[in-house]
């Protein structure tokens, strides 16, 4: 599920834009007020923001800003202002991109999905130089400080999902959500239980102190490297 925080005080269009995108497995939240959205950003994770620059109480490109000097999330800016001073300073603030407005729905699906492949794709390159565990999406594998580690397909889709999401508690409801193999007939017999100890045996050098992949009680698990 792609994550996205819109910053838009014209209601109708931010239901619009919601329900169209949900259509693609993104997830909107919209923040009417700009202070509301940035106290946000703190305490929730996103994977994009889409910013209008007209806005109550803080001018956008301010809230432009405020977000790159305090986030590493790609910026769209979504305006109806058409003075090209507006995109350019937004592009030099650090915006990814700028689509005025009015535009197709279908546009702005397009431009998400192209900024987060190369936004993606240049983090992954950075962080990975440091990273213990390395996951390639299109090649559907998964290292272990170089070495490639053999997973069941049902093993690489949670531990996956574990390294996207590293430091958060993941839900046993989560995995289940974001999977395409797992189903509600797992949860039943216990198998997630089953493929997050295989997991276990695979990446960890004591299965039973794991270093990594940690249960935590009543909440899910959380995966750290």
């Amino acid at each position: 599920m792609i994550k996205i925080a819109m910053i838009e005080d014209d209601l109708e269009l931010a239901n619009v834009l919601t329900q169209y995108l949900k259509q693609f497995n993104m997830e909107v939240t919209n923040y009417e007020e700009p202070f509301l959205a940035l106290s946000s950003l703190k305490m929730n994770k996103y994977d994009l923001i889409i910013l209008d620059l007209t806005l109550p109480g803080m001018d956008g490109l301010d809230v432009c800003k405020a977000i790159v000097k305090d986030f590493n999330i790609p910026i769209i800016i979504s305006s109806a202002r058409s003075d090209i001073t507006d995109k350019v300073i937004a592009l030099q603030l650090g915006a990814d991109d700028y689509l005025p407005k009015p535009y197709d729905p279908r546009e702005l699906e397009i431009r998400i999905k192209t900024i987060l492949r190369r936004f993606n794709h240049s983090n992954i390159q950075e962080e990975n130089k440091n990273k213990t565990f390395v996951l390639d999406s299109d090649k559907r594998e998964i290292t272990k400080n170089g070495n490639y580690i053999k997973l069941t397909a049902g093993e690489f889709e949670v531990l996956s999902l574990f390294i996207k999401r590293e430091g958060f508690v993941i839900s046993r409801e989560d995995i289940f959500e974001n999977s395409d193999i797992l189903n509600q007939d797992y949860e039943s017999t216990g198998s997630l239980a089953v493929i997050i100890n295989r997991i276990r045996h695979k990446i960890e050098d004591n299965s039973k102190e794991p270093q990594y992949l940690h249960t935590i009680r009543g909440m899910g698990y959380k995966f750290i490297q």
